[in-house]
């Protein structure tokens, strides 16, 4: 039997005012059916010309404060990120038929936050993050090889990497969060919460 929530929605999108903690519910289900990647989600920015981009990036790490992820700060989404704060995520998982979307602010973390979990990285990444121009242009592959190589050299000790200053996360303090269930002939449930200038969430149901 297909049961409800009290708006009439699938019970899978429960009866919580935090979206927060229906987004853990639902990144934990992914967890389990998901093959690959169950935290990896689309990141939409914008430069100051209102150019939009997206790339594929993974989420870290969640919680009220918000949406986590790292990247080098001098790449193409780090630069646009400096220009225009507000981003977008969404999260797609095919096996549930479910969506995700988060919009709102991002803020760089703290160095103590990023040096935490830069130091919980393996040491090939810890070296390409010295080493990798992001998004920058490669004269050949063998130019970015050649310096994994001498990085290696200058940081021979797996335990002493030290964290590159412009390898760093950006925090997005959501201000919108999206429910999306996939449903028969395209009619879609859509829960929305938005929130308001006093912190607190809204819920609002959307058409599909």
């Amino acid at each position: 039997m297909n049961q409800k929530n009290s708006l009439g929605l699938n019970n899978c999108f429960l009866d919580l005012e935090d979206p927060i903690q229906l987004f853990k519910i639902w990144m934990e289900e992914a967890e389990k059916s998901e093959p690959n990647d169950p935290n990896a989600l689309s990141l939409a920015t914008s430069n100051k010309d209102n150019s939009p981009s997206v790339r594929v990036v993974l989420l870290k790490e969640f919680n009220q404060k918000g949406f986590v992820f790292y990247t080098n700060l001098n790449s193409q989404k780090g630069n646009e990120l400096k220009e225009n704060p507000k981003a977008a995520m969404c999260f797609h998982w095919k096996s549930l038929l479910r969506q995700i979307r988060v919009s709102g602010t991002v803020i760089q973390v703290t160095d103590e936050v990023a040096d935490q979990y830069y130091n919980s990285r393996g040491y090939e990444s810890r070296i390409g993050a010295w080493a990798s121009k992001q998004s920058k242009e490669l004269d050949s592959r063998s130019e970015l090889i050649n310096l994994i190589r001498e990085f290696k050299q200058k940081y021979n000790d797996v335990n002493k990497v030290p964290r590159p200053s412009h390898w760093s996360g950006w925090n997005l303090s959501p201000t919108s969060i999206e429910f999306w269930l996939d449903g028969d002939s395209r009619i879609h449930e859509r829960l929305k919460y938005t929130k308001d200038k006093s912190g607190n969430w809204i819920k609002s149901l959307l058409n599909p």
